[in-house]
């Protein structure tokens, strides 16, 4: 038998060894039940995630990396769930501060007697910028760490949204009427190449163009925008086939269908996210689908407008990339709740098809993720829990009375837990959102300046 002292001195000798052999790290969530959304839909019961700058290097069981890498930070996990960053992949952020301004109408009169007077009244750089900063709170308490957005001014929205720390894909509007920022074709074109150029390479914002829709834009402004985001590599926002006003005007003007005819136009390619897309028959799925484009459903704005129900379970078995989003957080919407769009998607499609097997939990979930991130063209950057892929996660609780019993994860997520239960949220390796507080947002200001632009607004507006 080995002498104490001898057995000791082995022991110290090997340690430095042992040291070496452990690779270093910036941060470890130990602990938990990582729901990867990857590929093989992997769950580690007992798991770990490794980060390594802003990138995940390593997912796994805990033991086994907790054995393989050390880190100066840990996050202890356990008893919650961790999962990939939910992905709003349609939303116009500043509208924040017009929620709950007039609600209840049809679209039409919603937009011509409330939103475009308002907008015309009250929208520059400083509402931009409160109505961003309050976005950016309600998403990050919500779990999205990933939003695609388009409206006025969008250079003020990217600079708050990379000042919050939120990763965004990031349209500045294009319209054939005077905008609150730019009042003609050749402004928003100047405007919208200062802004590609502006933030091309940066981790954090894609710029992009977004051409409102055919309704609102003319031929000509459709290429363009598309014309000039392509320049820059940059992607495309568009409102697709959100109204059957839309495909009766498209199918009487233009004897095609909206896909048919951005498609006719040479619009629709892999670097298009189509927001919508109710009104798409079985030839524009087909399109959609070879085209590669990624199309946002909007369940909560689709109803609240009575607009109609896409067709997303064929979507995706035409194989076309669906994600979610909350649309504007006023009239169509009126919040930024990504959880609750994840409970309606599924809920939706089961009762406008009489079929509760129409959209199922899990696949709900992945719109909110991974399918999500498709849809944005973004899935080799986030989406899931892969290494090598932007370490965007969240900490979900299950320590309230909603989150218990559990037998399915999926089941879950998409009908019982909240965004409430969200504890904290990494983007890129930063934890913004720790133990329910922000980090990198100063949300009671947000909240203070979003109650004075009410006043204003009400005013502005002669309302009570």
């Amino acid at each position: 038998m080995m002498p104490w002292r001898t057995l000791l001195l082995a022991c110290c000798c090997l340690a430095p060894v042992l040291r070496a052999q452990t690779q270093p790290a910036d941060l470890i969530i130990s602990g938990g039940t990582i729901v990867t959304m990857n590929a093989q839909r992997t769950i580690y019961l007992d798991g770990a995630v490794v980060v390594r700058g802003d990138q995940i290097a390593a997912v796994g069981p805990r033991a086994t990396l907790e054995h393989q890498y050390r880190a100066p930070q840990t996050i202890v996990a356990e008893g919650k769930l961790v999962l990939p960053g939910f992905i709003n992949g349609h939303t116009h952020v500043p509208m924040t501060l017009f929620r709950g301004l007039h609600d209840d109408v049809p679209l039409d009169e919603w937009l011509h007697k409330y939103i475009f007077p308002a907008e015309a009244k009250n929208v520059n750089q400083d509402f931009v910028r409160w109505g961003t900063r309050l976005a950016v709170a309600e998403q990050i308490r919500s779990g999205v760490t990933t939003f695609a957005d388009m409206y006025y001014f969008e250079d003020a929205v990217a600079e708050e949204t990379k000042a919050a720390g939120m990763r965004g894909v990031l349209g500045e509007t294009f319209l054939d009427f005077p905008a609150p920022d730019n009042k003609s074709n050749a402004e928003m074109l100047a405007y919208t190449e200062q802004f590609l150029k502006k933030w091309s390479g940066d981790p954090l914002i894609h710029a992009a163009a977004a051409p409102h829709s055919i309704y609102t834009c003319s031929k000509k402004t459709l290429e363009d925008a598309s014309g000039l985001a392509r320049k820059y590599h940059a992607p495309i926002l568009i409102h697709v086939a959100e109204m059957k006003k839309e495909r009766d005007d498209s199918e009487r003007q233009n004897n095609m269908s909206p896909v048919e005819y951005l498609d006719h136009l040479g619009i629709l390619a892999d670097d298009v996210v189509a927001a919508h897309c109710i009104f798409v028959d079985e030839p524009d799925r087909k399109i959609l689908a070879q085209r590669r484009v990624g199309c946002v459903h909007n369940p909560s704005s689709n109803m609240m407008l009575a607009s109609g129900v896409a067709p997303v379970p064929e979507m995706l078995e035409a194989g076309v990339a669906v994600g979610l989003g909350t649309d504007g957080p006023a009239g169509s919407n009126n919040d930024l709740d990504l959880m609750e769009e994840i409970d309606l998607a599924a809920k939706l499609a089961k009762i406008s098809r009489m079929n509760p097997l129409a959209l199922n939990a899990p696949a709900a979930v992945a719109m909110a993720t991974i399918e999500g991130a498709r849809a944005l063209h973004m899935d080799k950057e986030i989406g899931s829990l892969d290494s090598g892929k932007k370490a965007d996660l969240i900490l979900i609780s299950l320590d309230h009375p909603n989150a218990v019993p559990l037998y399915d994860i999926y089941a879950q997520l998409a009908y019982s837990l909240k965004a409430s239960d969200i504890e904290t949220v990494l983007i890129g390796g930063r934890v913004v959102m720790r133990g329910h507080k922000l980090l990198t947002v100063d949300e009671q200001q947000a909240i203070i300046k979003a109650r004075e632009y009410k006043n204003k607004i009400a005013a502005s507006m002669a309302m009570p």
